[in-house]
């Protein structure tokens, strides 16, 4: 339900905003009506929904089969803080919830022959994210009502679903994420100006400085040892409302 609510807002913009976009007259914001860009305002505030899809990439310590990733799309949903430099540069801040779920397939090699279950060889790793950016937004000249950018900067995210203080380890079936995480973002977008709002898809990715795996409590353990590091990569789009 949560991609069908976000792809019928996409397209309930796209309907009513074909006919302004592509009209020569240039929106401007009207003081009196309250409608149209606020570009020139210090601080502006908006919303933002998104899709997100997260991945892990591992480092081994080991040439053994790479542990598989199936990764499904997630719902992302968040507010905007806006502060103007200047015509072309930004300042933005974004804290909104991420949710995603991601699913671990292990190789029968990492087990040495030992006795297993289907169980033993999947781990489901659940998370949801509040996710805090504070990102630098670089943008073109405005183009009558298109205005395209770059964006980047650094982030940090409190997972509210990690088990990293459980007791209880892979070895009882819990696969343990650390709580708090940092990343780094780059993406591009392009603000498209609306006669009562100014509508912006984007897409960016995401790269953890930090690895985000819990150790098992065995050295050994055939889920975690041969892991050097774990880190979360992913891609949002999103669709922010000014």
């Amino acid at each position: 339900m949560k991609h069908i609510f976000a792809l019928l807002s996409l397209l309930f913009v796209i309907q009513t905003s074909n006919a302004q976009l592509f009209k020569r007259e240039k929106v401007t914001y009207d003081a009196n009506q309250g409608r149209g860009s606020t570009d020139n305002n210090l601080l502006r505030w908006g919303y933002f929904l998104g899709i997100n899809n997260y991945d892990f990439n591992f480092d081994y310590n080991e040439d053994l089969r790479d542990i598989y990733v199936k990764t499904s799309p997630g719902f992302s949903v968040g507010l905007i803080g806006n502060l103007r430099v200047n015509n072309y540069v930004d300042l933005r801040l974004e804290p909104g919830l991420f949710i995603t779920t991601r699913e671990l397939y292990y190789s029968e090699s990492y087990f040495n022959g030992s006795a297993i279950t289907e169980a033993d060889l999947t781990r489901e790793v659940k998370s949801t994210y509040i996710h805090v950016p504070l990102l630098v937004k670089i943008s073109t000249k405005r183009i009558n009502n298109f205005k395209p950018f770059i964006v980047g900067g650094f982030s940090t995210a409190l997972n509210l679903s990690s088990n990293e203080s459980n007791p209880n380890d892979n070895s009882n079936g819990q696969f343990r994420t650390k709580k708090n995480m940092l990343f780094y973002e780059l993406g591009f977008g392009i603000d498209l100006y609306l006669y009562n709002f100014k509508f912006t898809p984007s897409i960016r990715g995401l790269f953890a400085i930090n690895d985000e795996l819990v150790r098992d409590k065995d050295p050994n353990s055939p889920w975690t040892s041969n892991i050097n590091s774990m880190k979360t990569r992913g891609v949002f789009i999103n669709f922010t409302f000014q």
